[in-house]
Formats: structure tokens, sequence, C-alpha cells
């Protein structure tokens, strides 16, 4: 078994550096449509489960209908979430597990295919902050888990470490996480469609933001 695990924190924590352009619903419901994109992808991959860890019910609710397996989150945190799926994996024998951010509405089919089919024991994908949009290991506790800043030096750190060769995607749609305003108006000149998209075109967030440049 292979998964691409997804964590997503409470939908009232999410998207706190959009705040003062965003209510909480409205920062809300972007992280569910990014969320949608994400799995979109994630469960167009043959052969990988989808998982959705995370303590929200509404996110659990969208994972479960789209056939996502849902992982209620036990303790609060990034870290904690992750450590659950690895139990989770590791108790069912699962030989690889990929983390995948939520909050790529850029990704595309083609660009995390070629990141889960790249070899190797760890497999890093780099987010434009210097951040782990995805962290790729075999097995899935080949190098711990270090999501957070600056994390994705640090999963390079582990890996050397422990003499372990690490491969590195470098895929703009797998690097773009949407954080901060501008990311925003990046999505909209993109134009991918998705329900990132519709949900930015619906609450008119281009013109919006555009009054507060």
């Amino acid at each position: 078994m292979r998964v691409i695990a997804v964590p997503v924190k409470a939908l009232e924590r999410s998207k706190s550096r959009l705040a003062p352009h965003l209510s909480p619903l409205e920062r809300g419901a972007l992280t569910l449509a990014m969320l949608e994109d994400v799995l979109d992808v994630a469960q167009a991959m043959p052969g990988w489960e989808t998982w959705v860890v995370s303590p929200d019910e509404a996110v659990l609710e969208v994972a479960a209908r789209r056939h996502a397996r849902t992982v209620v989150e036990a303790r609060p945190g990034l870290v904690a979430a992750v450590r659950q799926v690895e139990q989770v994996a590791l108790s069912e024998r699962a030989q690889a597990l990929a983390v995948l951010s939520a909050d790529l509405p850029l990704l595309t089919a083609s660009a995390l295919q070629a990141a889960l089919r790249t070899l190797g024991p760890v497999v890093l994908g780099r987010s434009s902050r210097e951040g782990t949009s995805l962290l790729l290991r075999r097995p899935p506790r080949a190098i711990p888990a270090r999501f957070g800043p600056d994390s994705f030096r640090r999963h390079l750190e582990l890996a050397r470490a422990r003499g372990l060769p690490v491969a590195v995607v470098d895929r703009p749609e797998l690097a773009f996480d949407l954080d901060l305003p501008g990311d925003i108006l990046t999505v909209l000149a993109d134009a991918r469609r998705g329900r990132t998209l519709e949900v930015c075109l619906g609450m008119d967030l281009g013109e919006r933001l555009a009054a507060h440049a």
C-alpha cells in the first residue's frame, strides 16, 4: 500500500495571513476549495490511497464525500498529525507515505505523478517559501517529519545525517502554496480551472485586493 496524506488544520485557524482581507468564513471556504483541488489530483494517482487528517468536521466531510479516507486528528499541530498518520500507515504495512500540502491550488496531475515516480527513500518538493510541499518517504519513517519554517533545509539535513539520498522535485505547480494576498492574484492570473479559482472569483477577490493595493 502507498499513501498520500493531506493534513488540514481547523478552518478557524486557516490562512491567518489573509485575515486583514478575508473574513474567517471566507478563509475557510478558500481552504476547502484548495483541498478539493488537491484531492482531484491526488485521487487521480493510480496505486495510491488518499488520506485526509484533520480535527475539523467540515474538512473531514468534504474528504469523505470525495471518497478519501478520513483520519480524525487526535492531537493539535501539524507534526502530531503527521506522526499519527505515520503510525496508521506503518500498522497497515504501507511501503510509502507522501505528505502533501493542502494549499497547492495550481497542482497538476503530471507534476504530482512525476514526484511520486521519483526513485529514492526520500523525495522532497520545495515550496516557494523554502518549506516542504511534498515529503515522500520509503518507508514511511525513513526520516522524521519536520514541517514548519525552513522545513526543506531541515529535511535535507535529516536525510544526510542518516546517509540517505534525497531527490528534489522542482516543479512550479508543486511549489506554489497560497498564503498571502498576492498569491490569490497569481491564482486569478493563472486562471487554472478548479474550485479555488471559482471561489476567488465568487468572492470578487481580484477587485477587493486591488482596492487595498
